[in-house]
């Protein structure tokens, strides 16, 4: 009789030689798989390593890893800095208030989306929805400070009102709206793709089975269609939710819209580590925050992780 440890050894040999097969069958598939690997470890591992100046003093032109140790010094210092909370602050309202508003509409659009029988008409609809997606993050916000300047086509409205023109952009109480408006008009469309590509995939028999127990068609959407796509919600929002304190995307708008006098409103985490490195020359500082931000991420996306698969059953692992 075998004992476990041959039993163990025989198992693994027959995994590689399974591997091997795949291998040699679906090499093309591995190819494509390498070009994203080979960047993500080039452009998102290996600079990982930069992260450990969070602790230790670096100076431009030494030691790309710090001259000296310094341990929690940046840490506390930012913990002690109200422009950083008030940044902190600022990123939870602008990104909590774009998911309580993009979410839930795009959802919704997807569903109208795919109810559009003329084919010609939502291939139309899907066009235009998705365009405002691939337009440059530079060419939006000239758009949106044209739409908003006092002498754009807004204040031309409430002045034809009756009202006096106002600058948007130079008040911090309407950068949330501005923010979350444009940034709703740029993903709706793009936004349903997952979600259209989850409808598509339901079982027809389904709602067939729905109209013959004597289903309307809103009972069908609600009780078919959207238990069925379910998991792709979940998903989705759990990777919303670990974004929550995260700027991703958001930098490159709040960075080209925001000006001092909307710092109050406007002012995100990665605009102020941005100002304090590359602006100030504080790169250890700014390290630090940006840690502390990636390792909240980190905690968000695993309690909303874990917290989903209790409730739901579904979750990402």
């Amino acid at each position: 009789m075998f004992r476990k440890k041959d039993l163990s050894t025989v198992s693994s040999l027959e995994k590689q030689g399974t591997f091997k097969k795949y291998l040699k069958k679906y090499w093309q598939y591995y190819l494509l798989i390498l070009v994203p690997v080979i960047y993500y470890i080039i452009f998102r591992y290996i600079p990982m390593a930069g992260n450990i100046i969070a602790f230790r003093r670096y100076r431009a032109g030494h030691s790309i890893f710090g001259d000296e140790w310094s341990g929690f010094k940046y840490f506390r210092q930012f913990i002690a800095d109200k422009t950083f909370w008030r940044a902190f602050k600022n990123t939870l309202v602008l990104n909590i208030s774009y998911l309580v508003v993009r979410f839930p509409l795009t959802l919704i659009f997807a569903l109208l989306l795919n109810e559009i029988k003329a084919l010609w008409w939502k291939k139309f609809v899907q066009t235009v929805s998705y365009l405002p997606h691939f337009i440059s993050m530079v060419i939006v916000t000239g758009m949106i400070r044209e739409l908003v300047s006092t002498t754009g086509p807004i204040n031309h409205l409430i002045q034809a009102l009756g009202g006096t023109p106002i600058s948007f952009i130079a008040f911090p109480q309407y950068f949330t709206s501005i923010f979350v408006i444009s940034g709703v008009w740029q993903s709706l469309g793009w936004g349903t793709i997952l979600y259209l590509a989850a409808i598509s995939g339901i079982n027809p028999s389904l709602y067939e089975a729905a109209a013959v127990d004597g289903a309307n068609h809103f009972q069908r959407v609600l009780h078919v269609t959207i238990p069925c796509i379910l998991p792709t919600i979940t998903t989705l929002l759990i990777l919303d939710i670990g974004g929550l304190v995260g700027s991703g995307a958001s930098f490159e708008k709040v960075f080209l819209l925001y000006n001092p006098m909307t710092y109050e409103k406007a002012d995100i985490i990665s605009t102020f580590v941005f100002r304090l490195g590359l602006g100030s020359g504080n790169y250890s500082y700014a390290t630090a925050v940006g840690l502390f931000e990636a390792v909240l991420n980190l905690t968000l996306l695993t309690f909303a992780n874990k917290l989903s698969k209790k409730l739901s059953g579904s979750s990402l692992w």
